[in-house]
């Protein structure tokens, strides 16, 4: 549990002052409590709105100085990228409960003492004054902590229960996406090497051919003691200009692929072991040595079968549970209140089939 209540709060306070929606009346003309969406007779308020997202902006990490000209304009913006799927998963959220407590599920008093010790013993609140502290700091009482507890105990049983148990991944669908997703289980080769490099000055005034070839010069001096039998990496401690002679020259690792064409074409003709000759970089001149190379490896098909069935799994529970999901949309009989909300609501769905349509071919 988080303890910056406080600013929780002021953002509470914003977010209701910002959120587009007229409050209802009673006949007498006092304010109450404004509905905004009901879901088979169960509603859904302004203030269970304002919560979402408060929640959700705090769950990205959104700051927002409120104290700025700014505040309102940057809160706006936010509130209006989060609320529609915010919506999307409130509707869907209601609908998975009905439909959990239509099969029987409820949370039993044992479960939840579980849950409560498990929330104690993470947060390190020793005593039962110091989590009740929590959850008021939290503005949340205990039978809001149930709830809360209930309802998400609820969703997941009925997604287990309706969906993902009934989900299979064929040795077919396994085969058929490790062929088109090799790359995924694919190491590319890659090599370390060690470099001595003699800097060349810029000069403002054009190329120095005298600075130039005398650096050429050490460079080849310098390759002439190691191909002696020189430790490469006592020479590049003792003689390299680059930031690599700390750690005898030693840079790496490199993928292959990733090289450009000039190194690619130097180190593809190398050994572990051997040396360059000396080559003219943007920096200077350099010598290279191989350290070490490893060949491109492929996990076999028999190795990655488990990791490409949760891949496949995850992708197939995905879509099967939004089709699920606008099966009980379908069915049910959704009430807005408020024309705000129901924009938001319908522009959450777009977002989400957009989602889904760039994945299918996953």
């Amino acid at each position: 549990m988080s303890y910056r209540i406080g600013r929780r709060r002021v953002a509470i306070a914003v977010v209701a002052g910002l959120v587009a929606v007229s409050a209802a009346h009673v006949a007498t003309s006092e304010v109450i409590e404004q509905i905004l969406v009901k879901v088979n007779g169960e509603i859904f308020t302004k203030s269970d709105l304002e919560n979402r997202q408060v929640q959700e902006l705090r769950q990205r990490g959104q700051q927002i100085d409120l104290k700025s000209e700014q505040a309102n304009a940057e809160l706006r913006k936010a509130l209006m990228e989060v609320t529609p799927m915010i919506m999307v998963n409130v509707i869907d959220e209601m609908l998975l409960v009905q439909r959990g407590k239509e099969l029987g599920y409820r949370l039993t008093d044992d479960t939840f003492k579980n849950v409560v010790d498990s929330i104690k013993k993470e947060n390190k609140l020793e005593s039962e004054a110091q989590f009740q502290a929590a959850l008021k700091q939290e503005n949340m009482t205990m039978a809001d902590l149930r709830r809360n507890v209930e309802r998400s105990m609820i969703v997941s049983r009925v997604q287990q229960a309706e969906v993902f148990g009934r989900i299979a991944v064929s040795e077919d669908e396994a085969s058929k996406y490790y062929k088109e997703h090799v790359n995924e289980f694919t190491t590319p080769s890659s090599i370390m090497l060690r470099e001595v490099l003699v800097a060349v000055p810029a000069d403002p005034k054009g190329v120095n051919v005298a600075a130039d070839d005398a650096a050429k010069e050490k460079a080849e001096a310098l390759r002439r003691r190691v191909t002696g039998g020189e430790a490469f990496e006592k020479v590049a401690t003792e003689t390299s200009e680059a930031a690599s002679k700390a750690n005898g020259g030693l840079i790496g690792p490199f993928k292959v692929d990733e090289l450009t064409p000039e190194f690619r074409k130097i180190v593809e003709t190398m050994k572990a072991g051997d040396v360059s000759q000396v080559v003219r970089t943007q920096r200077g001149y350099q010598i290279l040595k191989l350290e070490s190379s490893s060949p491109t490896q492929i996990i076999p098909f028999e190795q990655a079968r488990e990791q490409i069935s949760e891949k496949v799994a995850n992708e197939k529970r995905r879509q099967e549970t939004v089709k699920y999901l606008a099966k009980l949309r379908t069915e049910a009989i959704i009430e807005f209140k408020n024309d705000d909300v129901k924009k938001a609501y319908e522009e959450g769905l777009a977002q989400q089939a957009k989602q889904v349509a760039g994945t299918q071919g996953l």
